[in-house]
């Protein structure tokens, strides 16, 4: 049996290059590479060459799905990219992207990272005989009702625009079609979005900054919250399609984004290493030894240890090259199951009183294991310290979170979760704290998995499906 890890996993990532002098299929795929941490299920690259369409997508991580072989089938002077992460819709290849239809000014391949929360009213509004849906997923009706709107008498800039208005949810878009690329963000930014050049022609679009910096790409600026971008052989532009309202996911910044990312104006080593350190402030202990959970522990155990001046240790390898795998080990390596990705230094951590430092738990079933083979290893003390709030409520914009009952800090105190780990002690990081590692006023950002309170309007039978509870203690 399969045991969901202690994270919240996140749903995909986009990218897009128009660069007329570069191969731009193989800027993709480094992209998409650098992207790989928001998605790891299938890949795909789209390119437009003198406006005809090429693509490729399969299941797998992008360098299982591409070979150079496949990136020179792919020429173009565009190239759309996705990595996905399955929240609406299940892991089949029919839901890979991205997604291609057709429309009455050629061809659109579609990239998404989020989720809409009206995908059955949106649904109702597609004619199966015109309009067929063959995936299970938002997306592909999002790239249907743009469709829609362009066969109707659209440009494709009104067209986006006009089906933007009609999604309700999370949604950063990176829309190629016959005349260039769109780039596309909710109103509220609840998932990233930036923008870079390359070179003297060339513009790109990408999940995060990271993205940018793989392939040489200076950063621009963000894609703001409510804003269409248009970038083409004739030029950029750019306006705002809705009235901002900024929520970005501050879970991006805890956990989602890689650490060597720009967000928000900051570097989010820097930010996470700020909440190791009010961590500290907030729930001190006498302990020996700091580790980390690698790798997403790490700055925060790194600010941790140097506020409360207690050595930083790595006490936890990881190995990295744990993928997915149609391989199940037997029972009795699944009830030590944490050790084939994580594996405790033996003579590191023997008697020692160590502090655990993790970005969430949200579970509890890896954390428990992970203790259990601390103890086992011979450590003395346990006491495990967390980054964030407790996570109390699903996400509906674009994260997989089971509903809340199988959210642990939703049906236990802290004190209960103690004893369900079996450590010394356990304190979770203040949501004042969270943000005021930010340095930016709470509002600005969506924390609703911390306190049930959702920016964007659900229909009641979704939130039913996943607020079981509704009220946490």
């Amino acid at each position: 049996m399969h045991v969901p890890p202690d994270k919240l996993e996140e749903a995909c990532g986009v990218f897009g290059v128009y660069a007329p002098a570069e191969a731009v299929a193989k800027l993709a795929y480094f992209g998409l590479y650098a992207l790989q941490h928001r998605g790891q299920e299938s890949a795909g690259i789209a390119t437009f060459d003198q406006g005809r369409l090429h693509y490729y997508k399969h299941m797998g991580l992008v360098s299982q799905v591409f070979r150079e072989e496949i990136l020179r089938e792919l020429p173009g002077q565009w190239a759309v990219g996705h990595n996905r992460y399955s929240t609406t819709g299940s892991s089949r290849v029919i839901n890979a992207q991205p997604v291609v239809v057709p429309s009455r000014l050629g061809e659109i391949a579609l990239a998404h990272n989020g989720n809409l929360v009206n995908t059955l009213e949106l649904r109702q509004q597609l004619p199966p005989e015109r309009y067929p849906l063959y995936s299970t997923t938002d997306s592909e009706i999002m790239a249907q009702l743009l469709a829609q709107a362009v066969d109707g008498g659209a440009d494709w800039v009104t067209g986006a625009i006009q089906m933007a208005q009609q999604c309700q949810g999370a949604f950063s878009l990176v829309i190629g079609t016959p005349q260039g690329i769109l780039g596309m963000r909710d109103s509220y930014g609840v998932r990233p979005l930036v923008l870079g050049t390359l070179g003297e022609q060339g513009l790109v679009l990408a999940s995060e900054t990271c993205a940018l910096d793989i392939i040489g790409a200076d950063y621009l600026r963000e894609v703001e919250p409510g804003e269409w971008v248009w970038l083409t052989p004739n030029g950029f532009s750019c306006g705002q399609w809705q009235t901002a309202q900024r929520k970005l996911c501050v879970f991006e910044m805890i956990y989602f984004a890689r650490p060597d990312s720009v967000m928000e104006g900051k570097s989010l080593y820097a930010y996470r290493r700020r909440l190791g350190e009010i961590l500290a402030q907030e729930s001190p202990v006498c302990a020996d030894l700091v580790i980390a959970v690698p790798d997403s522990g790490v700055p925060a155990a790194i600010g941790f240890a140097q506020k409360s001046g207690i050595s930083y240790a790595e006490g936890l390898i990881k190995n990295r090259y744990v993928g997915r795998t149609f391989i199940q080990p037997t029972q009795a390596m699944r009830e030590t199951g944490i050790r084939m990705k994580l594996n405790p230094l033996r003579d590191v951590l023997q008697s020692q009183r160590v502090v655990v430092v993790d970005d969430s738990i949200v579970r509890g079933t890896t954390s428990r294991k992970l203790v259990q083979a601390l103890r086992e290893a011979g450590v003395r003390e346990v006491h495990m310290r967390i980054s964030s709030p407790p996570v109390t409520h699903p996400c509906f914009y674009g994260i997989d979170t089971d509903n809340q009952e199988q959210l642990i800090a939703a049906r236990q105190s802290v004190s209960e979760i103690t004893q369900h780990l079996e450590v010394d002690s356990l304190a979770y990081l203040s949501w004042a704290g969270m943000f005021a590692a930010t340095g930016s006023a709470p509002q600005q950002f969506c924390s609703a998995c911390f306190t049930g309170d959702y920016p964007v309007p659900m229909p009641d039978a979704l939130k039913r499906s996943k607020l079981m509870l509704e009220q946490v203690t």
